[in-house]
């Protein structure tokens, strides 16, 4: 029977346990210049000491447009690389694997003067309107896509995860709601993702596997739902990705008919019908902070991998708690035995 503490294996990326960190923007690079500093470090590594299996960096922008804040991370240039490696290095000591968030923020680039988008909608009435990409520039995106990649790789990533979600720019392209276009990348909405997929393949080695999160289901009056996103994400699987991180939301303000859940695991159908749909590995993710109701979602086989966000911040120890909590006898940092008896 599988649980949470069973050992899991993509490709080249073997993790020691099921556990994920998936990527929390931190908006804490003061200098503004998109590079990591000792904040990102201590955040990080402090989870790989605590026992993740798999920490996920978080969303890392393509260009200096592309940040949510002008406070994000970024990998435009060679500079990014140094500090990122030094963090990935340290993780790796303590036994975590790696992976970072390759994304564009889109229209949701709150300091870009002009944000860019595939159309010119804002994001609602207290957000800036959008240029609208014309498609050479789209084109030359991808490039900014495959470059980040490069580096990614460069700093000694275990995974790439492209951002495909949570309404920002790739997931403005798949979203009807948000793409008006009418030239190539709107005739066919999924074409900008494929395209950044093809591309991050281009620059990872064979057996690196590829993680694409994307918005299973849309909450805003007359988004896509389930049946939609398993036809992308058939599309995205067919360009190369091996693993989808599975979210919801983001594209634009709630709807009233459209309220997420607000209960524990509410998006767990949605990790396990794209698994079932296309035979695919998931991660589930949202509000599975209670280590047996995490454990669950591995033993019925609802999931691959399972994400723990806020439950992370709170306790950067969370995997090692969770292993106690459920008996499960893991390796623990020497410095820490005393605080974890067994027996």
């Amino acid at each position: 029977m599988k649980h949470l503490f069973t050992p899991y294996q993509i490709k080249s990326l073997s993790l020691k346990n099921r556990v994920v960190m998936p990527p929390m923007c931190q908006y804490s690079v003061t200098a503004k210049d998109g590079i990591a500093n000792d904040w990102h470090y201590m955040h990080y590594v402090s989870r790989a000491v605590g026992g993740t299996g798999l920490i996920i960096i978080e969303m890392t922008d393509v260009e200096p447009d592309g940040r949510i804040t002008d406070y994000d991370l970024g990998l435009w240039s060679d500079d990014h690389i140094p500090a990122l490696a030094r963090i990935i290095d340290a993780a790796h000591q303590h036994g975590a694997k790696v992976g970072i968030q390759i994304a564009h923020a889109g229209r949701k680039a709150e300091d870009a003067e002009v944000p860019v988008a595939p159309s010119a909608i804002p994001f609602d009435e207290n957000s800036k309107t959008p240029r609208a990409l014309t498609t050479e520039e789209v084109e030359q995106m991808v490039e900014k896509f495959r470059l980040a990649v490069r580096r990614a790789v460069q700093a000694g990533v275990d995974t790439i995860e492209i951002h495909g979600a949570h309404g920002y720019l790739i997931h403005q392209f798949v979203s009807p709601f948000t793409n008006k276009r009418t030239d190539k990348y709107g005739q066919d909405l999924a074409l900008f993702g494929k395209e950044v997929i093809k591309a991050a393949k281009s620059e990872m080695p064979a057996d690196m596997p590829l993680i694409m999160r994307i918005s299973a289901r849309e909450y805003v009056e007359g988004g896509y739902g389930i049946n939609e996103s398993i036809a992308f994400a058939k599309e995205f699987k067919e360009a190369g990705v091996d693993l989808f991180h599975i979210s919801a939301g983001g594209e634009g303000p709630i709807a009233a008919a459209g309220r997420p859940g607000t209960h524990v695991a509410y998006q767990v159908p949605l990790a396990r019908a794209i698994k079932e749909a296309l035979n695919v590995p998931v991660i589930a993710v949202g509000r599975l902070d209670e280590p047996s109701l995490a454990n669950s979602v591995i033993g019925n086989e609802d999931a691959d991998l399972v994400a723990v966000g806020r439950g992370m911040l709170r306790n950067p120890y969370w995997t090692l708690e969770a292993a106690a909590v459920l008996h499960k006898e893991i390796e623990l940092p020497r410095q820490y035995e005393r605080g974890f008896p067994r027996g």
